[in-house]
């Protein structure tokens, strides 16, 4: 099994809070997790018929049937479980009793907010990692097929093609997740609205544009955003403020938590197909952002990733939020070293007033070097940064 960098944050969490709570997307790992972290809890799933009856039925009567604490996997499925355990836990304030698992954000975190606020450590566990499969010896030696069959556990835990486990994936997220979220009159308007947005992976979101291409409204292309988010299917990257007297793009930038996942929705099956792909750029900056954005979960901080651009077309791909600097981060997934590579970079450090601190460029390539105070990393040693 390969060992997750969360399990370090859940542990200590699991020190101060009487409830500990692990969310991310389906098939992330965090069942497993959970399990291998606290091997002598009992394990209760809320996906079983029987026991979400008697968690409905009798609440209270199967949380007293675990006196030192259970742990409840995918939790949201019974929202009135959340108020007859914060009388447990009120009662008998024991850190760590109970380890709760959700996919989904609606669910899980409403409930966490209404009924146990103040007395939960929350996780966010996304897909492997590439310092994680790197451990293992399981990361790919070629980017495009990292890209190619993204980091959801199951693909690394057996035999299995990327293009015969995302056709299933996706028809259970569709029947399991988004029917019980969202009134989803026609299925194939949806699979086409998802398909459309991984053809927008790293670009800045127009919802108008979005539903005009569906055929839908513009509320209903709000709506099932904001399921997909919820869903941790997609990853809206926020555009950061600061004004530096020129006026800024306010419009947040799609993303997809899984590269694997928007490769197949774009149609990508092959690596040949994939070394070509119009989109191949914007899968590698994709790959980039997801995982500076697992090191900051990992870590069990807020996700605190910006993006900068203005209405001139200058941009910073990344802007990660330090508390009292930003980091700059420029993504490029071309192998060989450009000298455009770095303008951006360098005009974001003056324009900032900070020339001097550290930047950063991500590149396709195998060489790492410096360039006065700018960084330059091969994809293979990314996990070092997001690991800091």
């Amino acid at each position: 099994m390969i060992k997750r960098t969360a399990h370090d944050t859940l542990m200590r969490l699991a020190k101060g809070f009487p409830v500990v709570a692990i969310t991310g997307p389906r098939q992330a790992g965090k069942t497993t997790l959970a399990k291998s972290s606290f091997p002598d809890k009992p394990y209760l799933t809320l996906e079983d018929p029987d026991t979400r009856l008697l968690a409905e039925s009798d609440p209270r009567g199967l949380l007293s049937s675990y006196p030192d604490g259970l742990i409840l996997d995918e939790a949201q499925r019974v929202p009135q479980l959340f108020s007859y355990l914060q009388g447990f836990v009120d009662k008998e304030l024991v850190p760590g009793k109970y380890v709760l698992t959700g996919s989904q954000q609606f669910g899980l975190l409403s409930g966490i907010t209404q009924s146990l606020a103040g007395r939960v450590g929350l996780v966010q566990l996304l897909p492997f990692t590439m310092n994680e499969l790197a451990s293992s010896g399981k990361l790919p030696l070629e980017i495009d097929r990292l890209i190619l069959a993204g980091m959801y556990p199951p693909l690394y835990d057996r035999e299995l093609d990327p293009a015969d486990w995302f056709p299933a994936y996706v028809n259970t997220y569709i029947e399991r997740d988004v029917r019980k979220l969202i009134n989803v009159r026609e299925l194939s308007a949806f699979q086409r609205f998802v398909r459309m947005c991984a053809a927008r992976t790293g670009q800045l979101l127009n919802l108008s544009s979005l539903a005009a291409d569906c055929g839908i409204t513009h509320n209903t292309a709000a709506a099932w955003i904001s399921v997909l988010e919820a869903s941790y299917i997609i990853f809206l990257l926020r555009p950061h403020f600061t004004n530096f007297n020129k006026r800024l793009v306010k419009t947040p930038k799609l993303y997809f938590l899984d590269t694997g996942l928007a490769a197949w929705l774009l149609g990508i099956r092959e690596m040949e197909q994939m070394a070509y792909h119009a989109q191949r750029g914007a899968l590698f900056e994709n790959l980039v952002v997801t995982e500076f954005l697992k090191g900051r979960f990992n870590r069990g901080q807020p996700a605190d990733l910006y993006f900068w651009r203005d209405s001139k077309g200058l941009e910073v791909d990344l802007l990660l939020d330090n508390g009292s600097s930003f980091l700059p981060v420029e993504i490029k997934s071309g192998q060989t070293l450009a000298a455009d590579f770095l303008t951006s970079l360098r005009k974001w450090c003056v324009l900032s007033g900070t020339p001097d601190r550290p930047a950063v460029l991500v590149y396709g390539g195998d060489k790492e070097l410096a360039n006065g105070n700018i960084s330059i990393v091969p994809w293979k040693n990314l996990g070092r940064l997001t690991s800091q």
